[in-house]
């Protein structure tokens, strides 16, 4: 495992408790483009006929429930054994598992969606090509990805300080050229003004595997 992930895994299973107290028991009242854009995604997936959905970095898995709630068969992915064991904890209807972005464990199109809310930051830029090939792996053609993410005006990612560990924010050209690259065209974006003090947009891009 590269060493950048110990130190995320690491960090992440630190803060597991306050990290629930702060997003899972509140789910998204505060954000209501994220709330926005999740219902998109998974009205799409459901209509893609297959309703499998994995939520990559889920944490806590409050977002695993939300896409639940929504009428998604949804399991959550997270490279924190900390933070899935909250998650099997407080949600013990839902399937919870270990595992990296990098190397799912999931068969090659078997999930009609995937999202990633805020869960690809922590991967340093050389590595994203790979990690998105991998998300496109696992969904049918048509099936949809959801990214969240830091973004920024800049002619490439920048990388900061995160509360947690270090983490990159992107253009979101950028970023929708990489998915397009991996096979996942972006054909809806949402940018807006942040909702933290860090001063980076809040951005979101949706894109269908091809």
């Amino acid at each position: 495992m590269p060493h950048h992930q110990d130190e995320t895994r690491t960090a992440y299973d630190g803060v597991v408790e306050l990290y629930a107290r702060m997003f899972a028991d509140h789910r998204l009242e505060t954000q209501p483009f994220a709330r926005a854009m999740i219902a998109t995604f998974a009205e799409l997936v459901r209509a893609t006929g297959n309703p499998r959905a994995a939520d990559v970095g889920c944490g806590p898995g409050h977002l695993t429930a939300m896409l639940h709630d929504l009428g998604v068969d949804a399991f959550g992915l997270d490279l924190s054994p900390g933070m899935v064991a909250h998650a099997r904890r407080t949600r013990p209807r839902l399937r919870f598992e270990e595992a990296r972005m990098e190397a799912l464990p999931v068969e090659d199109g078997a999930l009609g969606g995937v999202l990633a809310h805020y869960s690809m930051i922590h991967t340093p830029p050389e590595e994203l090509p790979a990690l998105l090939a991998e998300q496109a792996r696992v969904l049918v053609p048509g099936g949809l990805l959801l990214v969240s993410f830091f973004g920024t005006d800049g002619p490439g990612p920048v990388r900061f300080d995160h509360k947690v560990a270090p983490a990159y924010s992107w253009p979101a050209d950028r970023l929708a050229d990489l998915l397009a690259a991996a096979g996942l065209p972006v054909f809806a974006r949402l940018l807006h003004d942040p909702a933290s003090e860090r001063g980076f947009l809040d951005a979101h891009l949706l894109a269908r595997r091809s």
